[in-house]
This record gives C-alpha cells, structure tokens and sequence, in this order.
C-alpha cells in the first residue's frame, strides 16, 4: 500500500524534470533545427554557467533523498527479520531499488560532463536512462504489494507511461537527431510525474471515486460496478491530462516561435 507523499515525491521530480525536458527540446530545435540532437539531459542557459548542471542536480539528489527516505526512514532500519528482509518492508525495498537506478544515471551524466573519468555519448546515457526506465516499469508490474481492482488499475495506467519513456529512450539511442523522439521523452515524463499526482490525489486523497474507500491500508470498492467506475473515472482523468500536455506543449511552441525562431 503506498501514500500520498510516497507518490507525490517522485511525482514532483518526474513532472519538474519532464516539463523541463519539453521546453529546452522545443526552444534547442527552434533555435537551430540543423543541428538538433536527442540529450537525456538539458543544461540551464545564462549565469556565467552556475546552473549549468542544475537538471543532473536535481535528479542525482533528489533521487538519492527520495532513496533515503525510503530505505532508511519508511523502514526504520529494521531491514531483516530472523536472518532474511523484512517482508513487511519489501515495498519501501524495491521502491530503494528503482530510485537506486536513477540516482545512478543522473551520477553517470554528472560525471560524462564535469569529468574525463567517464566520457559518454547522449546516446550511451539514452541506453542508460531507458534501463532505468525499465527498472522502474518491471518494479511496478511485478509488486511485492498485491496491486488489484482500482488501485491496480491505476498503477496499470503508470506502467504504460513508464513504458513509453522506455521506447522513447531506447529511440533516443536509435534516431539522435529526431526532434520527435526527444520532444516524446520529455512528454512521457510529464505524464508519469502528472499520473503520479493523479493516483495520490484518487486513491490516498480527496479525489476517491464514489463507492470506493481505503480500508485496512487497501482500496475496497463496495461492488464491481464501483470498480468499473472508478477504472472509466482514470481512463478520463488520464485523457485530460494527456490533453492538457498536448495544448501547452503547443502553446509553449507557438511562444518559444515567436521569441527564438529563426527567419529561415
């Protein structure tokens, strides 16, 4: 069973990262549509540099705080029980696992850039961030915490979003210069970050379905046809959200256009 917080969190990093991701791959190929290429990562222009790296930051420790909270706080360092893990903390586990892989890629990005102990081309760190990806889809389809009726549903809906920031990664590798493939990454990880919010905010907050409640750190709907509600209720929450990316990802072009654009 998770919490607000617990999806909020990662959520936050997801949504800050990808909205991130869709503006510098919009305003770089407005900029010079020639020379665009596919970056797993986007530097922050101005300040002599300062916040060059501000994105790598950002992923690296908000990744390893995240980590922390779940291995050694949610578990309050009780990690084995008669000589194996605790299994009543097998969730906070994997969730330590896949932000473990994260923090791992934006450390490799980090030193690729600010070092020459690992240099790497974006599309070996395309290769990485899709294994991350990878780690973080298998995590939430093979559960240790039984994930069924609406709460599956909806964590369901977070593999599918996963999966296409998987595609989109791999395709990074694959096409390096397709403005698609980078502009979808940054799309995908704005989805999760929005369905992250969207699962804290119906299942652990004021936005439940009719006929559905948290019972015993479960979500129990009182019969199928709640479920099946609940299940159309994520279906159009989902659409909106992808609808409202869509409308600001075309407004942010139309504005990036007419500040970067380039006469040719």
């Amino acid at each position: 069973m998770g919490s607000f917080k617990g999806h909020a969190l990662p959520g936050t990093l997801f949504l800050v990262v990808g909205v991130w991701h869709i503006w510098s791959s919009v305003v770089r190929f407005i900029s010079n549509p020639n020379s665009f290429r596919v970056r797993v990562w986007h530097p922050v222009p101005g300040f002599n540099d300062r916040f060059k790296y501000l994105e790598l930051y950002v992923v690296t420790i908000g990744s390893f705080i995240d980590l922390c909270i779940e291995f050694f706080y949610s578990t309050h360092l009780k990690f084995f029980v008669n000589g194996v893990l605790n299994p009543s903390h097998m969730n906070d586990f994997e969730h330590s696992g896949m932000l473990l892989m994260f923090f791992i890629l934006g450390l490799i990005a980090l030193l690729s850039e600010k070092t020459r102990l690992l240099p790497l081309p974006q599309e070996a760190l395309c290769l990485i961030a899709a294994t991350a990806f990878t780690a973080e889809g298998l995590l939430f389809f093979f559960h240790s915490t039984s994930h069924k009726g609406l709460e599956g549903y909806y964590h369901l809906l977070l593999v599918f979003l996963i999966g296409l920031c998987v595609i989109s990664s791999i395709a990074g590798a694959i096409c390096p210069t397709s403005f698609p493939v980078d502009l979808c990454s940054g799309i995908a990880m704005t989805l999760q970050g929005l369905w992250f919010y969207q699962t804290a905010f119906t299942l652990y907050g004021p936005m439940m379905p009719q006929g559905c409640g948290l019972k015993e750190n479960s979500i129990v709907c009182r019969s199928v046809d709640s479920v099946v509600s609940g299940e159309f209720l994520a279906n159009f929450q989902l659409f909106s959200l992808v609808l409202a990316v869509l409308v600001c990802l075309v407004g942010s072009y139309f504005f990036a256009a007419s500040r970067f654009g380039v006469s040719s």
